[in-house]
């Protein structure tokens, strides 16, 4: 019986599409000049690139790696020179090491195919070769040569591909795309695979699609290239925007800039830091009418030493602004009086929501919905919250239901639970606790907004820091693509709780509480987690895998005693160079714009606003470790 001769349309086609061989070898002549296609071949749709010797008509060497069960032999794979841009990292099994595909001492390669259903991500690389480059990853961890478009033409390339695939950008790396099919039964079985998320019920893809954000949470460790938006719900939400339009913010022709960060200087020796004594005597600072005489040596014994147990209850309110420092004791009777009323008026609020009401208010059920699961497994192992039927799990619940009207854009994101069990653990009391948790979101509530625009930035500013205090590990990281540190995004976004025990949490927040040295504290103690794993990480040849792995078992594991010296040293050691780049200075707080003073980069005016004070300029001797007593280089003093 004669062979059906195989079947073929021409969907998209684009010359002028350079292949790449080796990116890092870029000084070589490993460009080869082809033609891009989409080709339906008996009904498939394939990405195709073939060289200009090539006339097309031959079909061309299918590169991807059949699924496990399925005949068909693997494919070799190529190597870029560089590490691929994962998104998600599977637990199951290990990948296999990558091997070189042979190429002709000519240049030349042969034509290639992926068919869409194998293609697992596109990104827009960032080399620097003074050209942009489309690289394509299989699901089989293959990455394709970059393809290099001389000529334009990615939209309407990826126009045409988002007929059979979906492409959902990344927010934390704009270059990066994740290519899922249409059929969402399809994505819902993908992310069970994975193990990604606690539970695996029938409504995992919509409730993805609700809230990607709390979704993800509980699985975040095998999560890196995080995404909210990164899977679209159908039309009626993109509205009439064409996928030309969704996509054209993120891959314009054109590849943005980008500053390479580096001291300029050499840095001095980095001092030695030590702890200090807990604040335990709180009397000692109050005056006949119960105000505190002396705010700005209370933080700087609490950035020093932490708070004695029994004296927390009182010093958080001070620093979480539920009472004014300068308030005095009958001032603070007052307070509670007034902040109690209002608590309940908003608890009613939502208490006095009927069932037939709740029915026709979808996002208020959803944060019900929210908080009572997040609440039945939030600091469990704690006394305060463990069994059943325990009150304290009723004022968690209570209090963030309560937040949720109080911030009802904000509403409850997954994570605010995590924020306030320690709150009100030390507090004891579910008015106290609300109002603190009110002054801790006013620190933090950027973290949780949708947009995620204050995560990227710091994310943005932890790898500035970086870069200037260990370029070395800077640079490994980025070799390995990992130089996005998305793997820090836990630790920022609620400054470390699942990193360290319960009782250190609740002496390093109020460490932080104090926002000395200066404000961005948590970055320069993600830097000393960072820097304090140099050894491991380069000295082991970690690969981008195995550092997202090794990164997430240091959780419980840390001293963090030791990280925060380290992490003050890391301030002393930057503030004391006389050429720290302005973007350093600014993530440290400490630059001086030119146009006003005559003083050098490192004599800093405190800034007019509420955290730092006029009265106080910053020397420009040398660093020592700060005690509280008159230092050299005095921290930020706050009112």
């Amino acid at each position: 019986m004669e062979a059906k001769p195989e079947s073929h349309k021409l969907i998209f086609e684009k010359e002028g599409v350079y292949l790449h061989t080796n990116a890092k070898r870029s000084h070589q002549d490993t460009t080869v000049p082809g033609f891009i296609r989409i080709v339906e071949r008996d009904g498939e749709p394939a990405l195709e690139w073939s060289p200009v010797e090539d006339d097309g008509r031959n079909t061309p060497a299918v590169l991807y790696t059949k699924k496990d069960g399925e005949d068909g032999e693997e494919e070799t794979k190529f190597d870029p020179g560089y590490e691929p841009d994962w998104a998600v990292i599977s637990t199951v099994k290990q990948e296999r090491r990558q091997e070189r595909l042979p190429v002709k001492e000519t240049g030349h390669w042969g034509a290639f195919s992926l068919p869409l259903s194998e293609l697992y991500s596109l990104r827009r690389a960032r080399f620097s070769l003074g050209r942009n480059f489309l690289v394509l990853t299989t699901r089989g961890s293959a990455s394709l040569p970059p393809l290099h478009f001389r000529r334009g033409g990615t939209r309407e390339l990826l126009k045409a591909m988002q007929r059979y695939i979906r492409l959902a950008p990344s927010p934390l790396d704009g270059r990066l795309f994740l290519a899922y099919p249409h059929d969402s039964g399809a994505l819902s079985q993908s992310f069970d695979e994975l193990h990604l998320f606690d539970d695996t019920s029938a409504d995992l893809v919509s409730r993805f699609i609700q809230d990607p954000y709390a979704t993800t949470f509980g699985g975040f460790s095998k999560v890196t290239n995080f995404f909210r938006g990164a899977i679209r719900p159908p039309e009626s939400t993109l509205g009439n925007r064409s996928p030309q339009d969704a996509l054209s913010p993120h891959l314009a022709d054109e590849e943005p800039g980008f500053e390479l960060i580096t001291c300029g200087a050499e840095l001095g020796p980095r001092p030695e830091v030590k702890r200090g004594k807990p604040l335990d005597n709180w009397d000692q600072f109050l005056d006949s009418e119960g105000r505190v005489t002396d705010p700005q040596r209370v933080k700087e014994l609490v950035f020093r030493g932490g708070i004695v147990p029994s004296l927390r209850k009182e010093v958080w309110k001070f620093l979480l602004g539920f009472y004014p420092w300068k308030s005095t004791t009958k001032e603070r009777e007052e307070i509670l009086l007034v902040k109690t009323d209002e608590y309940f008026r908003m608890k009613v609020q939502w208490k006095s929501v009927s069932e037939e009401q709740e029915m026709r208010n979808s996002l208020f059920r959803g944060y019900r919905s929210l908080i009572e699961r997040d609440v039945n497994r939030t600091d469990r192992q704690n006394s305060f919250f463990s069994g059943d039927d325990n009150p304290g799990l009723v004022l968690l619940h209570d209090v963030l239901m309560t937040y949720c009207m109080y911030n009802f854009d904000l509403g409850y994101v997954q994570g605010m639970s995590d924020i306030l069990s320690p709150l009100l653990f030390v507090t004891e009391n579910e008015v106290e606790s609300f109002w603190c948790l009110k002054g801790f979101m006013d620190l933090l509530h950027q973290n949780f907004e949708e947009s995620q625009e204050a995560m990227k930035q710091q994310l943005l500013q932890l790898s500035i820091l970086l870069k200037a205090i260990d370029p070395e590990l800077c640079d490994y990281l980025d070799s390995q693509d990992s130089g996005s540190l998305c793997f820090c995004f836990r630790w920022l976004l609620i400054w470390f709780k699942r990193e360290f025990t319960f009782e250190d949490i609740l002496s390093l927040w109020e460490v932080f509480w104090t926002r000395l040295p200066c404000e961005n504290i948590h970055l320069l103690m993600a830097c000393s987690i960072l820097e304090s794993q140099k050894k491991e990480l380069i000295g082991s040849n970690h690969d981008f895998n195995s550092i997202l792995k090794h990164i997430n078992e240091l959780s419980m594991q840390m001293d963090f005693q030791k990280l925060l010296c380290d992490a003050e040293a890391i301030y002393l050691q930057l503030t004391s160079c006389k050429e720290l780049p302005v973007k350093v200075q600014e993530v440290l707080g400490i630059y001086i714009p030119s146009s006003s003073a005559d003083e050098s980069p490192n004599t800093e005016h405190r800034e007019t606003d509420t955290l730092l004070s006029q009265s106080e300029a910053r020397g420009a001797t040398s660093c020592q470790p700060f005690n509280g007593q008159t230092p050299q280089r005095p921290p930020p003093t706050y009112p």
